[in-house]
């Protein structure tokens, strides 16, 4: 097969993409259990899962992107793998904190700045790349 063979964000993106369905599932089951139809019916737990769906979303994909972007430009392999396992460590904690202990806690912080490095840090390569680099 001629062409871009992509190897390291393929499996950073099928990771993120179950944790995704996973976030979503809890939205849904919260919504039957509490029999909210939309929205989050005023409940607290609702509005904590429905933010951790919706912060995952808002995110990820741009950070799977930015690493797209740097595998397609030829950055190392090590690299990569440190981008997207911050990252999935990142969402991991924020998530599991949003959702279980109210949205405070370290591991939300280290979520916070997971996502940051991965935006900043390779965004930074980004443009490195850019120039020639």
């Amino acid at each position: 097969m001629d062409g871009i063979q992509l190897t390291i964000t393929p499996i950073f993106a099928g990771i993120l993409a179950m944790m995704y369905v996973g976030l979503a599932f809890l939205v849904i089951n919260g919504r039957r259990s509490k029999r909210i139809s939309l929205g989050t019916g005023d409940d607290d737990d609702m509005v904590r899962r429905v933010r951790a769906h919706g912060n995952f979303g808002e995110y990820v994909p741009f950070c799977l992107l930015v690493m797209l972007m740097q595998e397609i430009g030829g950055t190392s392999a090590l690299l990569l793998y440190v981008w997207g396992v911050i990252l999935v460590l990142g969402r991991i904690g924020h998530a599991w904190t949003i959702v279980k202990t109210g949205g405070t806690g370290i591991f939300r912080i280290f979520g916070m700045v997971s996502v940051f490095a991965v935006l900043v840090g390779g965004g930074l390569r980004l443009i490195l790349m850019g120039f020639g680099v």
